[in-house]
């Protein structure tokens, strides 16, 4: 009896390791087999919304059966950090991820040109651009194209006047950003030379030059064209070489979610501007008027959540204090009449401020919502100002009872 049951135990033992092999097998089988295409779709300047959307999908991708990602883009820029966010989870994702200027009129300049250069594939649909990707300062301005090279250390030569500090800032930013550029460019055997001229001189790239130049890997008119294209295409992934796998790959695309379109929403530099403007009208009209409660509250809510999207985007504090004193003069007619001085003064500062306040590609206001605004808060002061002054003129009423 002791025989039959030591072969049985073998056998047994060998039953379960050709099981287990055959699971392993049958699991590498299924992930070789990912049959889904992801499209994120970056519409719009790059902030802390779109970089949470980019950065979940991705990882919402690693967890599903998903072949390859494509990045769609169309975007004017955005916030360095944001930027920097997107491309390290490009850099890092397992899946390989194509970035695709589309549809036909988009561009990815600025921040988007950083990602294209960033991602496994590059590629654009006719009628689309990239480029313009000199960086920008918090105090708005940028380095002159060909303005020279970085300041010398002990504060330029004999006889030539040592270097502005904010000149050295600025030379020391752009370097920073073209050799960040020319990086992505090495790593995926991309122009490294028109990189650098796009930070340096604000270079721009159609469709066709871009191809033509080796900045992009191919040209598609569709998604489903793109998939076909790059089937078999060499591509670095997570720093080693791969081919890719995406022919007849089913499409799905990945929508953000609640949380990061509030987080779009309370980042754009439109709404949080007005946010501010109603604030301060809100807060204005409560100490003009006390006892009303409901302009206070609703003016402090608005307040809070302007500066808590102020906080997310970079801002010109020489812009922001302009546009706060320019607000701050119109408020002030209505308790120290000044004879309309301070509502001339207080518009032109809080024109020229708000100019001022966002100078980041793709992050500022349009210069229409600017001028209404502007002349929107001069009439409401002008006609505060009119009646004051009808209120003065008026003879005081006295009488016996």
């Amino acid at each position: 009896m002791g025989e039959p049951t030591r072969y049985t135990r073998h056998l047994l033992s060998l039953l379960f390791v050709v099981a287990l092999a055959w699971g392993l097998v049958s699991v590498n089988a299924a992930a070789a087999e990912s049959h889904i295409a992801a499209v994120i779709e970056l519409d719009g300047a790059i902030g802390p919304g779109t970089a949470g959307y980019v950065l979940r999908s991705l990882h919402e991708a690693q967890q599903q059966d998903v072949a390859v990602v494509v990045l769609r883009l169309d975007t004017p820029g955005g916030l360095d950090s944001a930027m920097r966010d997107i491309i390290r989870a490009l850099l890092a994702s397992p899946i390989p991820v194509l970035a695709y200027v589309a549809p036909s009129g988009a561009r990815a300049a600025s921040a988007g040109t950083y990602i294209l250069y960033a991602a496994a594939l590059a590629a654009m649909a006719p009628g689309t651009n990239l480029g313009a990707a000199t960086p920008v300062s918090l105090f708005g301005q940028t380095p002159l194209p060909g303005s020279g090279n970085a300041p010398n250390a002990d504060g330029g030569k004999s006889g030539q006047p040592a270097p502005n500090p904010t000149d050295a800032l600025l030379a020391k930013v752009t370097n920073d950003s073209v050799a960040y550029i020319r990086s992505l460019a090495v790593l995926h055997g991309h122009n490294a030379d028109w990189a650098e001229k796009a930070v340096r001189e604000a270079a721009s790239l159609s469709y066709n030059a871009a191809l033509d130049q080796h900045v992009i890997d191919l040209i598609a008119s569709d998604i489903p064209d793109l998939l076909s294209k790059a089937e078999g295409h060499p591509a670095i992934v997570q720093g080693r070489p791969v081919r890719l796998t995406t022919q007849g790959l089913e499409i799905v695309y990945l929508k953000p979610g609640w949380r990061e379109r509030l987080l779009g929403f309370l980042t754009d530099p439109s709404i949080v501007y007005l946010l501010l403007l109603a604030g301060v009208a809100g807060v204005a009209f409560e100490l003009s008027h006390p006892g009303v409660y409901a302009p206070g509250v609703i003016g402090t809510i608005c307040l809070l959540l302007g500066g808590y999207g102020l906080n997310l985007l970079p801002v010109s504090y020489a812009g922001l204090a302009l546009g706060l004193l320019g607000l701050g003069l119109m408020v002030a007619e209505a308790f120290v009449p000044s004879f309309g001085a301070f509502v001339l003064g207080g518009a032109a500062s809080f024109a020229i401020g708000s100019l001022m306040m966002f100078d980041t590609p793709g992050v500022r206001p349009p210069p229409a919502l600017i001028v209404v605004a502007t002349l929107a808060s001069a009439t409401l002061f002008g006609i505060v100002l009119t009646l004051l002054l009808r209120a003065r003129r008026r003879p005081a009423v006295t009488g016996t009872a």
